[in-house]
């Protein structure tokens, strides 16, 4: 069973070969690191992430600006895959990240210590204001998981009553009755199951179509 003074040696080394004098358990903090007169260096050792050794962190941050946390190196997809999202969560705490292999004491350095500066995706941003903007109402809660009602399925939803109530339609037809613009390529593409072509242009609801309309009975599909 891995513990955290696991760690320390090979941390305590990492540190040493880049000048630093080190000690461990200094007022609190795992491990202090000192180079001359320069910010001292604090790591705070876990056996795996956890909230608690964020707050750790942040709470060291009030005495120095050089903190970092280290955990053991793990391996597969699912230790790989929190290593990621930490590291972001880390840069945005102004959090340095180190990760130790036990099996020969290497470390990594995956993110320094340092002020965040977010970089905002203008592709991610306009597609969350477009969504916002051709939404009908607040048919969602919030923190609902799965069966969200987006603009993309309110738009299948005015194609399927249309054609529930006046049966096998051209596409033309129903986009000049609902104002959907896109309703013959949404019937087309056929995303949810609801729709089936007829022949060349025309489409009827298909029976998961029919269903699909009594569990969003309403216009903003609530």
């Amino acid at each position: 069973m891995v513990k955290e003074t696991d760690l320390y040696p090979p941390v305590k080394a990492f540190l040493e070969a880049q000048g630093y004098e080190v000690k461990a358990e200094i007022a609190g903090a795992d491990v202090v690191a000192q180079r001359g007169a320069e910010e001292p260096v604090i790591v705070e050792l876990k056996t795996r992430f956890s909230l608690a050794l964020f707050h750790q962190g942040v709470a060291r941050l009030g005495v120095s600006d050089l903190v970092y946390l280290a955990v053991p190196r793990g391996s597969g997809r699912m230790f790989q895959k929190s290593l990621t999202e930490n590291v972001k969560l880390a840069r945005r705490l102004g959090l340095g990240l180190l990760t130790v292999r036990l099996k020969d004491g290497f470390v990594e350095a995956h993110c320094d210590p340092g002020p965040y500066a977010p970089r905002h995706s203008k592709p991610r941003k306009a597609r969350l204001l477009r969504e916002f903007a051709r939404r009908v109402g607040d048919p969602n809660a919030g923190g609902t998981r799965g069966g969200i009602v987006t603009a993309y399925r309110q738009d299948a939803l005015r194609c399927a009553r249309h054609l529930a109530a006046h049966g096998p339609c051209k596409g033309a037809a129903v986009k000049a009755a609902t104002g959907v613009e896109r309703a013959t390529t949404l019937m087309r593409d056929d995303h949810y199951g609801w729709f089936e072509r007829v022949e060349t242009g025309i489409y009827r609801l298909t029976p998961k179509g029919g269903e699909a309309l009594t569990v969003y009975p309403g216009e903003e599909g609530g």
